[in-house]
């Protein structure tokens, strides 16, 4: 039979990848080391290099989260993986879940858990903050959910939100704690056991700067007895509990095919986790912590507004009040065309009204926030000459 299609003429064309400083919300720049780990080999995903690079991962896991949770492994897809898998395996029909909402990603909480058919509940916290204990309280009291889900770092409006006394509260109403730490991990404290978290989920490609497409996940003894007590199945095989945990050995059961892992995925992670534990946990965090301020310092310095309130102010994920009259996207585009580094504008509830700068992994230097800081300024002034800088900011 003939073949009527052709092959493209742009795939004779080389490769083309440009360098760009990733400032923005995430993904960040990977180091050489993970680049480097990720040229290996192929292997198959079920031969015994493999599975023993899945178990260094999963030691690994267990310490950036702080937890001994045997069900402790990773999902092949994005961190919108782990909303799924843990809103998947938690929720049944007609399961009241409760949304704490800081932002976009408690709307795409409440989507997911309605296509599960939860009965979705929301509490929102007020522009730019939190919610506080008491407010968690009150709606836990009210709504009486058998899954509360909170978003640790909330990448649309830069805030973090607060999880001391969170995880005892649900507790004391039979209620599982769902954490989403995707943009805040590494960057911020979190306890799992300690505080008394679930299930939580964590991004690769943020402050671990491993390559996107492979997600972190834990889930503790009660929620795997919520799934051992489901009344029907979890409705997306690809996403049960069980069946990914067997493959990554977490059950004590003899390991299964579930699907084809991506051996150069978990290459990249496994090294930019062993960097992570090489630097530690409380270095590690003091680092993204004192580049936030770094940051936010310059941001006032240039007569800036933050967008969040400065005690719920994520260290990850800075968010910028776009100034009246300037265009956001015009200041965004020349920053990418004249000097290849992303600063990003809002996203969801804060579409238009903010820009987003990221520090994470390797970017969050002093370095790299100097550099940023100076591709803001000269952006905002080449798209707004008439723009009104303090004098100490026309001096940078």
């Amino acid at each position: 039979m003939e073949y009527r299609v052709s092959a493209p003429d742009v795939l004779r064309d080389p490769l083309v990848v440009p360098e760009k400083l990733l400032m923005g919300p995430g993904p960040s720049n990977a180091p050489p080391r993970v680049l480097e780990a990720m040229a290996r080999p192929i292997l198959g995903h079920l031969h015994p290099e493999t599975l023993k690079i899945m178990d260094d991962i999963k030691a690994g896991v267990r310490y950036l989260f702080q937890t001994n949770n045997a069900a402790t492994f990773c999902l092949s897809a994005s961190g919108h993986g782990g909303m799924e898998a843990t809103l998947c395996n938690l929720l049944e029909d007609g399961d009241v879940v409760l949304i704490g909402h800081t932002g976009h990603w408690g709307d795409r909480a409440a989507d997911m858990a309605s296509r599960y058919g939860a009965d979705v509940r929301l509490v929102r916290a007020s522009q730019g903050s939190s919610l506080a204990l008491p407010e968690i309280r009150r709606a836990i009291e009210t709504h009486r959910p058998s899954v509360l889900f909170l978003t640790q770092g909330e990448s649309s409006t830069g805030v973090r939100q607060g999880l001391e006394g969170v995880g005892a509260l649900c507790r004391a109403h039979d209620c599982l704690l769902v954490v989403d730490t995707v943009a805040s991990l590494g960057g911020t404290p979190f306890h799992m056991d300690a505080w008394e978290v679930d299930a939580a989920y964590t991004g690769s490609q943020k402050v671990l700067g491993a390559p996107p497409g492979i997600t972190p996940i834990s889930f503790n003894h009660r929620a795997v007895e919520r799934y051992r007590r489901r009344q029907t199945k979890v409705k997306v095989y690809y996403w049960d509990m069980f069946l990914v945990g067997d493959y990554w050995g977490c059950f004590g059961r003899p390991r299964i095919y579930h699907h084809t892992i991506s051996s150069t995925l978990l290459y990249g992670l496994r090294e930019a986790i062993a960097m992570a534990c090489e630097e530690s946990l409380p270095s590690l965090i003091a680092r993204h912590q004192d580049c936030a301020k770094r940051l936010h310092d310059g941001l006032r310095a240039m007569g800036l507004e933050l967008y969040a309130q400065e005690r719920d102010r994520l260290p990850t994920v800075t968010t910028i009040r776009v100034p009246t009259g300037l265009d956001w996207l015009q200041v965004s585009q020349y920053a990418m065309k004249t000097y290849l580094v992303e600063i990003s504008g809002g996203l969801g509830p804060t579409a238009g009204q903010v820009f987003r700068i990221g520090l994470m992994g390797q970017n969050a230097t002093s370095e790299r926030v100097d550099r940023v800081l100076q591709v803001f300024r000269d952006s905002i002034k080449a798209v707004k000459p008439d723009f009104a800088f303090p004098r100490s900011a026309s001096k940078m």
